[in-house]
This record gives C-alpha cells, sequence and structure tokens, in this order.
C-alpha cells in the first residue's frame, strides 16, 4: 500500500528527499577527491586511504543491521529527520578531527547515520510512489549524485584549496542544517507500514525478510552492483593524478563534466525503465559499463579532454545502473517489511563498498615515483561482479509491483 500524494506533493517529497540525499552522497563522495590531499596532510598510502573510506561503509552495515530491527516501528519522517540531525553532528566532528584516528571515528560515527538515511530514503520512495513511476522516482532523487559531482565536489575542493581539507565538512554540516528545515515543511508523514500487531522478538522482522529466497537474492544483487564500482570508484582521483597525468586544481572539472552528464542521464534511465521494463533497462546498462569500468583501471598518460570521456562515461553508467536497479530492489519486500529490508540492503551495500575499497587498497600500492601499481586488476575484478549481477537481475520476484 502507498500514501496517495498530489502531483504537487510528491515533486516536494522528492525534491526533498534528493536535497537530504545530496547531502549524504557529497559527504561520502569528497573523500575520494580530497585522496591526494588526504594522504599528503597525514602521510598515509593507499591501505590507510583505503580504511579511511571503508570506515564509513562498514559502520554504515552495522548501523542497517540494528536498524533492520526497530526502523518499522516508527513513523518514516519522524526518523529519518532524526537521523539527518546526528549525521550533520558526526560530519562536523569530521570537519574538527585534530589527527587520522580521530578522522576515521568520526568518518565512521558518519557512516552510522548515513547508513540510516540512505535505506530511509528508498523506503519512503517504495512507501509512497507507485510501483509505475518507482524507478523515474529513483532517478529524481539520485540526481543528487549529478548535482554533488556538478556543484559540490568542485566547491568542496575549491574550500579545501583555499581553505584547508577541514573546510568541506563543514559546509556539509551546515548545508544539512537547511536540508533539515526543508525536510521539516515538505516531507509528509509515512506510517501506513505500522499496525497493532505485536512483534514475536526483536528480530522477528530481519528473520522474516532473510527468510525469503527472493529477499536474499535481491540483497546479493544489491551487493554485487556497489562492489563492482567501488573497487574503482575510491582510487580514481588518486590514480588520475598519478599515473594519468591530471593536475590536481583540473579534478573539479572531471566532477563537474560527470556530474552535467548524469544529471540528464539519470532522469532519461529512470524514464526507460518505467517504459521499457526496470530489469531490460539494467541489463543494458549494466553492460555497457563495463567499457568505462576497464577505460579508467587501464589508460596510462593521457590528455585532459581523452579522461573527460573515460571518466564521463564511468559516472553515467556505472551510476545509471542504481537507477532501475533500486527500483527492482525496493520492489522486492512487502511494503510492511519494506523498512526492515532496506535496512538490511543498506548494510549489505555498505559490506560491498567497504570490503571492495578495502580489497583494493590492498591489491594496490604507491611505487617509489607515487604511481598507482596494479590497478588493472581492480577492473578485472568489478567486471566480473557486474557480469553476476546482470544474470542474479533477472531472477528476482518485484512483488512491490501492485503495492
Amino acid at each position: 500500500m502507498t500514501t496517495t500524494l498530489s502531483p504537487r506533493a510528491e515533486r516536494f517529497f522528492l525534491l526533498t528527499l534528493a536535497g537530504i540525499q545530496f547531502s549524504h552522497v557529497l559527504d561520502f563522495m569528497i573523500m575520494m577527491p580530497l585522496g591526494p590531499v588526504l594522504m599528503a596532510a597525514f602521510g598515509i598510502g593507499t591501505h590507510e586511504f583505503g580504511l579511511l573510506v571503508a570506515s564509513y561503509s562498514f559502520s554504515a552495515a552495522v548501523s542497517g543491521i540494528l536498524a533492520a530491527t526497530f526502523v518499522d516501528l516508527f513513523e518514516r519522517k519522524r526518523m529519518l529527520l532524526a537521523s539527518f540531525t546526528l549525521f550533520a553532528l558526526a560530519t562536523l566532528a569530521c570537519g574538527l578531527a585534530p589527527s587520522y584516528s580521530m578522522l576515521m571515528l568520526a568518518r565512521g560515527l558518519a557512516g552510522i547515520f548515513g547508513g540510516i538515511m540512505g535505506a530511509l530514503v528508498h523506503t519512503m520512495i517504495g512507501d509512497a510512489i507507485p510501483f509505475s513511476r518507482r524507478a523515474k522516482a529513483s532517478g529524481i532523487v539520485s540526481s543528487a549524485f549529478s548535482v554533488s559531482t556538478i556543484a559540490g565536489v568542485p566547491l568542496s575542493l575549491w574550500l579545501a584549496n583555499h581553505l584547508g581539507w577541514r573546510a568541506p565538512f563543514v559546509f556539509i554540516a551546515t548545508l544539512s542544517v537547511g536540508f533539515l528545515a526543508i525536510g521539516l515543511r515538505f516531507l509528509p508523514e509515512l506510517r501506513h507500514h505500522l499496525s497493532d500487531e505485536k512483534r514475536a522478538h526483536l528480530f522477528s522482522a530481519t528473520f522474516s525478510v532473510l527468510g525469503d529466497s527472493n529477499h536474499l537474492r535481491a540483497l546479493l544483487f544489491s551487493a554485487l552492483i556497489i562492489f563492482s564500482g567501488f573497487t574503482v570508484i575510491p582510487y580514481i582521483t588518486v590514480y588520475a593524478v598519478n599515473n594519468v597525468g591530471i593536475a590536481q586544481q583540473d579534478i573539479p572539472i572531471v566532477y563537474l563534466v560527470g556530474g552535467s552528464a548524469t544529471f540528464i542521464s539519470a532522469r532519461l534511465i529512470g524514464h526507460w525503465a518505467d517504459k521499457h521494463g526496470k530489469i531490460e533497462v539494467y541489463r543494458r546498462v549494466a553492460l555497457l559499463a563495463m567499457l568505462p569500468l576497464l577505460a579508467v583501471t587501464h589508460v596510462g598518460v593521457l590528455p585532459l579532454w581523452i579522461w573527460l570521456i573515460c571518466t564521463t562515461s564511468f559516472f553515467v553508467l556505472t551510476s545509471g545502473r542504481m537507477i532501475p536497479a533500486m527500483a527492482i530492489i525496493s520492489s522486492a519486500a512487502q511494503p510492511k517489511l519494506r523498512g526492515t529490508f532496506m535496512s538490511l540492503n543498506g548494510t549489505v551495500q555498505s559490506l560491498a563498498m567497504g570490503l571492495a575499497t578495502t580489497l583494493a587498497g590492498f591489491v594496490t600500492s604507491l611505487d617509489a615515483s607515487g604511481r598507482i601499481v596494479d590497478y588493472p586488476l581492480v577492473g578485472y575484478v568489478a567486471v566480473a561482479a557486474n557480469l553476476l549481477a546482470v544474470w542474479f537481475a533477472s531472477h528476482i520476484i518485484m512483488h512491490g509491483r501492485h503495492a
């Protein structure tokens, strides 16, 4: 069962969720382009940087497991805004961290609350938007990724270059306060999932989700997609600067161009998925994504314009997979269990991010000249995981089709 919203209310609902998702995505994404700066500031290598990025993901995984025990017991809006408030405070703590270890701790706290937020955003889309428009709605909310790459990352890097690496985190925390106020105004209360039925025990909803083979297939599908992207994503900027020969001051251009392209492509892919079938569109985009996955991990020294072609196609296709994929995944659960399922999905995705980032960090290393070694191996692992995800997609039953 979905909550019925007027077209105007639905528009404000989705834009507000996109704004909240923007803060969450930017907070996670900013770590990657800050890689060279943070490695220089703390005197760390790819292994330590990988653990710094992964700390967010592993913490989000833990929070997802915990949230699965209680998320469907509370009204959605209140739960999301409470998590968002704590996330903003943790992000501010990142900007105030005095050392590498304290920054890792603060990143972990941001991951805990960010993980709950990410699951709730997609849960609320499933609760409020009919299946026939769900991929398009996911595309609108996914535009947060595009806006963060177009405006958020370049602005954050500009702040980091002029005010130091702490400035982007303070900026994100300040921005979050504004989106909190908007959320209080425009998000509807969602409580149709609540019932008077008593749970047998704390983990009964979790066991109900995990006891369904279709849920397990959807969770594994989700993990494979994320794993295939995050073996590559955290190290793109370091590889671009150290191996491809892109100047650090040109990195914002990479994100500006890539984000502008995804801003257009995200909505198109969402529309195509609703019109032509979510699984079919996912499969085509995912297969095309293998080309830039291999390109960005294999190329040597390139002029900026060729690197932009590689990275822009990477942004468009790897993020584009997620639009029909999230519509498929969120539609794999019963409405009364959707919050629990999406929390567990958040856990699975976060674990996949953390494992992929950590694995890639240990596979790769820096040689004496500072170049990343063995990055092509990471590309092969990404392609293999992507192919497995394509195979799993057609084996998922979308129960939410009539929700």
